[in-house]
């Protein structure tokens, strides 16, 4: 392979935990063919997917990714399935831009995302995520990352019973779709375009095979709750995490439709105590990481183990996305 070297470098800030630093950051100050590139890639490939398994997030500074058409080839390079979002029941409003790659989020710059497990509040989640940082923002619009396995371990020494119910009841999520789709929400994607339906009989006959209860507004929106789903999870290596979107829930969903404390509850309907919310939110604050966005940076997370967001930015920000099944 033609001569391109890459090495471990310091982020800043990282967290240091038993297994592995938070993030993991790899750079190269030498320039290479897109195809040296990919085959670098592919030689270590099983090593950067077994080293994402262990600390859960990876950037790669400086691989020659300049536009959506670079990002579409180093994502081609690792060769895993892909998951669409025109497949996906994500909430949030999205642009394609390539078969592999579309944008973020819509929403405004003033908006925050919060810390979430991407589509944990569907039945169907992606295993992975690549964000591609076409162009830094002026200031802000950092991506928060945190690792839920470290969280859940807070949480099961200060919130016992918030736990324990997490795990033996598990959460439903609620939500109203807008007929129409919503720019200035982190949640205005469509019912049509989130069931991937043309009309009200193809829209219910998806929340029918999906076990969802569902009701039509007067205005045309759908409001939807799901069946349960999990709170926490396991992973193959024995790790349990707060795989979730209880925080994005609670602090995010909260537009004209939509109220954040009346969106999620325990699987047999109970409330779910802001208290014990607030306590999650300010343990998950206190072990977010931001990553500091440079244009042309790279970088893929592990869905099951940390939870991403986006900090408001003022000034353009462009960063992409692609998801892996």
């Amino acid at each position: 392979m033609s001569e391109f070297n890459v090495e471990r470098i310091n982020l800043g800030g990282h967290q240091l935990y038993a297994e592995a630093v938070f993030p993991l950051a790899f750079s190269s100050d030498h320039p290479a063919s897109k195809a040296v590139i990919a085959e670098w890639i592919v030689e270590h490939r099983d090593h950067i997917e077994d080293q994402l398994a262990l600390t859960g997030a990876i950037l790669f500074r400086g691989f020659g990714v300049a536009d959506d058409g670079d990002f579409d080839a180093f994502i081609r390079a690792f060769d895993w399935l892909n998951f669409t979002y025109a497949e996906s029941l994500s909430n949030a409003v999205r642009r394609n831009r390539t078969e592999l790659v579309f944008t973020a989020n819509e929403a405004p710059p003033t908006v925050s995302i919060f810390l979430h497990h991407e589509m944990a509040q569907t039945p169907v989640y992606p295993s992975k995520l690549f964000f591609f940082c076409e162009q830094a923002a002026e200031s802000g619009g950092a991506t928060p990352i945190c690792r839920s396995d470290i969280l859940l371990q807070q949480l099961r020494e200060q919130l016992p019973d918030f736990v324990a119910d997490c795990e033996n009841k598990g959460v439903r999520y609620s939500q109203t779709m807008p007929l129409e789709e919503d720019l200035d929400s982190g949640q205005g994607r469509s019912w049509q375009s989130t069931l991937s339906a043309e009309n009200r009989q193809q829209a219910e006959t998806k929340l029918r095979h999906l076990n969802y209860d569902w009701q039509w507004q007067d205005d045309g929106s759908l409001s939807v709750t799901t069946p349960v789903l999990p709170a926490v999870r396991q992973l193959k290596d024995g790790r349990t995490v707060f795989f979730n979107q209880l925080i994005a829930a609670f602090r995010g969903w909260k537009d004209v439709r939509n109220s954040g404390e009346k969106s999620i509850c325990f699987g047999d309907g109970s409330a779910i105590d802001s208290a014990h919310m607030g306590l999650a939110i300010e343990l998950a604050d206190e072990l977010t990481f931001d990553i500091p966005w440079q244009s042309g940076d790279v970088a893929v997370l592990d869905n099951f183990l940390v939870m991403h967001g986006r900090r408001p930015f003022e000034g353009k920000r462009a960063v992409l996305a692609s998801l892996v099944a």
